[in-house]
């Protein structure tokens, strides 16, 4: 199927102007949870755009994902990366469930059924991947007793992806996921307080005593590594560094439409008139436009390898790079901006606010820091080994 990506982006676009970019604003001063964004884009068929059109999905691939995660982002960080967490937990359920999960939590996306994952605790910080907590048996069900420290929609997810250890787990590589329904007693969600995206919720919450019918454990027992390299992680990066993405365009069109209408009258010269601000104009363009190519060409490659039912975790270093180069663009631009704009960017508004919303990329995990050791390792030629000792 030859897919229309102007078409594609045309529509997000459309669809982010009218009803989640005017929600912007009010999302971050409030922390109010994005859900009308999301019902919005649910209706439209966004929130199960890799579902196929027979099953109620847009039928989409991996470039269109990029777009549309890039078009949220831009119009609004916290919405983009919700809708990110959500797209990654569909996509994995895609990827490992059976007929029964698919029909229950994916084929309801419509209706604006909203997931995500639920993975890191606190004990290891940035390995988000490494887990202390183990789920116990329940007959032939589960329980899961769980503290994690960074959830995207906690206490506000229709279902979460939770990965922890296996029943009985010789060591951290024997990992599970459950689906986990977000009505179930005994699910406890902290408060969401940070310095940016306050509507995506990615506070801390507990699972205490959590009963999960073995219908919903997520693949097999022990399968949860293979499905942290191959499903959660490939979506995710691209998805993340695409809300960067429009988060560093979003700020560059800020900028230039505020330093071309923003006149000195003492010598009757616009900011742009100044060279020194042109050529910081133009040094956030050249970082803004190195991160569409990329982004498109990782995006076909996901498509190739699920085309060619290999795994989408052998791009996993690319997809990194690409997520922090993504983060530090943005970053980079929304201070670039500041600099432009003076004091005009410093008071509360658009350029603060995607300013704070910029800063999270570089701590998401794998934090940059994280994810540069990745990316040197494969550089050197040793194997990137996440479950031992020195393994980050």
């Amino acid at each position: 199927m030859s897919i229309d990506y102007d078409q594609v982006r045309s529509h997000i676009r459309a669809l982010a102007d009218e009803h989640i970019r005017p929600n912007a604003a009010h999302i971050d001063a409030t922390y109010t949870y994005p859900r009308d964004n999301l019902n919005a884009l649910a209706r439209a068929g966004w929130n199960s755009l890799f579902l196929p059109e027979p099953d109620g999905g847009l039928g989409l691939d991996f470039v269109s994902f990029a777009i549309a995660s890039e078009e949220i982002g831009h119009a609004c960080a916290s919405t983009g990366l919700v809708y990110v967490m959500h797209s990654g937990a569909f996509k994995t359920i895609q990827l490992y469930g059976n007929d029964d999960q698919k029909a229950r939590w994916l084929k309801t996306a419509r209706d604006g059924l909203v997931g995500t994952y639920s993975t890191s605790e606190k004990a290891s910080g940035g390995h988000w991947w490494f887990n202390f907590s183990e789920a116990s048996r329940s007959g032939a069900d589960y329980l899961i007793n769980a503290e994690k420290s960074f959830t995207t929609s906690s206490g506000q997810a229709d279902y979460y992806l939770v990965q922890t250890r296996t029943p009985g787990a010789k060591g951290p590589t024997e990992i599970s996921f459950f689906i986990v329904d977000g009505k179930v007693p005994g699910i406890q969600a902290g408060t969401w307080e940070a310095l940016g995206v306050h509507g995506n919720h990615s506070g801390p919450i507990r699972y205490e005593n959590v009963h999960v019918p073995s219908r919903d454990r997520l693949g097999d027992e022990n399968q949860g590594k293979d499905i942290i390299y191959h499903g959660v992680s490939p979506v995710y990066l691209i998805g993340l560094g695409a809300v960067w993405h429009g988060v560093a365009r979003a700020a560059l069109e800020e900028v230039v439409k505020y330093a071309t209408r923003t006149t000195h009258q003492d010598f009757n010269r616009s900011l742009s008139d100044y060279q020194v601000l042109r050529q910081q104009i133009g040094e956030a363009k050249i970082l803004v436009s190195s991160l569409g190519p990329w982004q498109v060409d990782l995006a076909r490659q996901l498509n190739e390898l699920e085309a060619a039912g290999r795994p989408q975790g052998e791009i996993l270093l690319p997809l990194t790079e690409f997520k922090v180069h993504a983060a530090e663009v943005a970053n980079k631009v929304v201070r670039l901006a500041l600099d432009i704009s003076g004091g005009y960017g410093y008071k509360r508004g658009v350029l603060e606010r995607l300013f704070r919303d910029a800063r999270a990329g570089i701590g998401m995990g794998p934090s940059n820091n994280i994810a540069r050791e990745w990316i040197g390792k494969g550089q050197v030629g040793l194997p990137l080994e996440l479950f031992e000792a020195g393994g980050e």
